[in-house]
């Protein structure tokens, strides 16, 4: 039986949770039941990539009920000490207890190769984005500009790497080799466009980073879905696999592009598109003081143009691909780079 079966048994969880989540809770005194939800299940058997939910009804000291979310991120080939190191770092230094916030880093289990912590209950941006709810989007983004300029601000002196690997455009898993050798396999059409797009992304970074000691926090992958509305006052960030010393510059043309490419398809209005950019933007550089200049600007350009890269190839190579959409985005990039 594959091991990480076992945290689909009530039971072994709830014993798991009184050893490792009770002694967090001294207000806690007993666990009622779990409710597990597999937001996402690949196991196979012997290997597994899952992140599951454990809706958990806690019994107070006074004999009370409170359910608190409690999430496993788990891969068996990678294991998710780094999600749980960035998650404990972010919380003991300015983003536990805030309104702008992070899930709370439970415990690590290094049988299970697994991060637990405690969930952001709220609504993602992007789905207020499909109901076209303009008022909070506008005081999301707001807020997720906050966010941001709060983390590329965090002293990184007692920060380590904490994702050597993704902090770089040329080996962001699965590597820009893998890309072009599955693009070259399956879609050789794209192959000559793929390597000279890469070749521009990758010496714009590494010119900039060879430029300048400075590093700063960044999150990696910045998008509306990883933005949640906790209340009118509190959003929190989710997903840190990704977290790691780089150019700040990423996470801001990450952000822009992928909120331009949801709004465009599900409001359909380029013009608010482009306001929502500008607010993203403009909220951001007042929160940090510092100005947008050519500079940064070509930077953040250069992470845009690789976030439509990584969007289109998501589409080429998924389980049931998409081609038609990619091809816009590779033609969109072509004329921004001038290929």
């Amino acid at each position: 039986m594959n091991i990480i079966n076992q945290l689909r048994d009530e039971k072994f969880v709830i014993e798991l949770f009184k050893k490792e989540v009770l002694p967090l809770y001294p207000d806690f005194f007993s666990i009622k039941k779990i409710k597990i939800l597999p937001h996402k299940n690949h196991v196979w058997e012997h290997t597994y990539h899952v992140v599951y939910e454990f809706k958990t009804i806690f019994i107070t000291k006074n004999g009370k009920t409170k359910e608190l979310p409690i999430f496993c991120s788990a891969h068996s080939d990678e294991p998710r000490k780094n999600v749980y190191d960035s998650l404990k770092f972010l919380w003991d230094h300015g983003f536990g207890n805030s309104h702008l916030t992070v899930p709370h880093p439970l415990f690590y289990s290094k049988e299970f190769q697994a991060t637990f912590y405690r969930g952001a209950k709220g609504r993602n941006l992007y789905q207020f984005i499909r109901e076209k709810k303009f008022d909070e989007i506008e005081k999301i983004v707001i807020k997720a500009a906050k966010w941001f300029a709060k983390l590329h601000n965090t002293s990184i002196k007692k920060a380590k790497n904490f994702n050597e690997q993704n902090s770089r455009i040329e080996t962001v898993i699965p590597g820009v080799n893998h890309v072009l050798d599955r693009i070259k396999h399956d879609y050789p059409e794209y192959y000559e466009t793929y390597k000279k797009i890469y070749k521009i992304f990758i010496n714009n970074e590494n010119n900039f980073l060879a430029s300048t000691k400075k590093r700063w926090l960044t999150h990696g992958d910045a998008h509306p879905e990883n933005i949640i509305k906790m209340s009118d006052r509190k959003i929190a960030v989710i997903d840190f696999t990704d977290l790691s010393l780089s150019d700040f510059a990423r996470d801001l043309g990450c952000f822009t592009q992928q909120v331009e490419f949801m709004c465009n398809r599900k409001i359909g209005d380029s013009k608010y598109s482009e306001k929502i950019k500008k607010m993203f933007l403009d909220n951001y550089f007042k929160n940090v003081k510092i100005k947008l200049d050519s500079s940064l600007r070509k930077r953040i350009d250069n992470y845009y143009n690789w976030t439509a890269i990584r969007t289109a190839t998501f589409f080429l190579i998924k389980d049931n691909p998409e081609p038609e959409r990619a091809k816009t985005l590779i033609a969109q990039v072509s004329k921004n780079l001038n290929i």
